[in-house]
């Protein structure tokens, strides 16, 4: 294992400079979700200098490569989300995006060059590892239906049918060197709520003539935040939030309508369901009760993720290994969502968090903003505790079979 170990950090050290340019190079030419056509034809020409080929395109820009170790054994799945968000970049680097409205503010030129290290590095060592491994690289992370869920239904997991899927994502909260695990239920399903609100405008000086779809929206907004604790126990996190109230009226005007956005988060299907309908009777019995109407749309977003219990185990011990344990910390519950839940509602999975932030360097923002940025000696660990966590599970598995 030490030998392992030292080899994988000897490797990642030596690929430091080329991953740190393949990041550089996305990070300056971002593309938005389902729509990483450069990206995919870049990162597969690097692969092709290496001497690999990919095995199959998936979802237009999406595509998957397979190394097969010395021996027969278990199936992992690795995988690295593509695109980037639609945020003009703030930050005065030299790699900093070249598109007017696009970057990579959630870190995803991140997860790919680390994949793409990953990749160098475990093919240098195949001759030492039994089995096989599939490394995904997914569009459409950010944008609905999302590419995990796309990418499932085209067929991936039925044709690799991985024992396990691993994947990480940046931390901006963790120091540099840090990384965090979770078992069991990690992040929230994540719903869209759309509410239009219909009354009749007029004089606000004249409300009796009116019927005020502000009035309405206002009461809708209030009863709904009670659903919490009406509908889900406890124990199970629930958010209901709305960020959009629009009206077009004036100090003097009442419109006719009112138009109201919002996000449901939840960790349980049932009480999801159960949300979606009392959403709906709850909206429109307010709006008939004052004499108008509401249209409820609610678009179904990602399922809560699961990382399950034994390949979180296996994850973390060998990053206590390959970092210390000092440096392993244990995540909290997150309300965000990520669609990498599709394969963890399929597969036996394990969603981790590297740690790129360094106060000392400010590089302090939180991803989804125009100031994100990693400290780069994140790319270090990134690769190559991939690639060592890559190993050890399948080496479990292959002693348990």
């Amino acid at each position: 294992m030490k030998d392992t170990i030292q080899k994988v950090k000897q490797l990642s050290d030596a690929l430091f400079d080329e991953i740190q340019s393949i990041r550089h190079h996305l990070h300056e030419h971002p593309e938005l979700s389902f729509q990483e056509y450069e990206t995919a034809d870049y990162l597969i020409s690097m692969l092709k200098k290496w001497g690999i080929e990919i095995d199959q395109r998936w979802v237009k820009t999406g595509f998957t490569v397979i190394l097969e170790g010395k021996y027969e054994g278990a199936t992992i799945g690795l995988r690295a989300d593509l695109d980037a968000l639609p945020i003009q970049e703030q930050n005065q680097v030299p790699y900093a995006s070249r598109t007017e409205n696009k970057m990579h503010a959630c870190g995803h030129d991140v997860h790919a060059a680390c994949l793409m290290g990953a990749i160098k590095i475990l093919h240098e060592l195949k001759d030492s590892w039994a089995g096989k491994l599939v490394f995904i690289f997914q569009a459409g992370e950010e944008k609905l239906p999302g590419g995990a869920s796309l990418m499932i239904e085209e067929g991936l997991l039925d044709k690799y049918q991985p024992e396990r899927v691993i994947a990480q994502h940046v931390y901006p909260e963790y120091e540099v060197g840090l990384v965090g695990f979770k078992s069991g239920m990690y992040m929230a399903s994540a719903d869209e709520i759309y509410l239009t609100v219909k009354g009749k405008g007029g004089h606000a000086a004249l409300p009796h003539r009116n019927i005020d779809p502000i009035v309405i929206a206002a009461n809708i907004v209030v009863e709904l935040q009670q659903l919490s604790s009406r509908i889900a126990p406890p124990t199970i996190p629930t958010v209901l939030s709305f960020g959009k109230i629009q009206g077009e009226g004036a100090t003097n005007v009442i419109p006719d309508t009112v138009t109201l956005e919002g996000t449901l988060r939840t960790m349980d299907e049932e009480c999801r369901s159960l949300y979606h309908q009392k959403i709906q009777q709850i909206a429109q019995k307010i709006a008939e009760a004052h004499g108008g109407e509401c249209d409820v749309n609610i678009i179904k977003g990602y399922p809560f993720l699961v990382n399950d219990t034994i390949a979180t185990a296996c994850s973390k011990a060998a990053a206590e290994i390959y970092l210390g344990s000092q440096n392993v910390k244990e995540l909290d519950l997150r309300m965000t969502a990520e669609d990498f839940a599709y394969f963890s509602q399929r597969s036996k999975v394990c969603f981790y968090r590297l740690g790129v932030g360094n106060k000392e360097k400010e590089i302090v923002h939180s991803v989804h903003h125009p100031k994100f940025n990693i400290d780069e000696s994140a790319l270090k660990h990134g690769m190559g505790l991939m690639a060592f966590i890559a190993l050890c599970n399948l080496e479990e598995i292959n002693q348990s079979q």
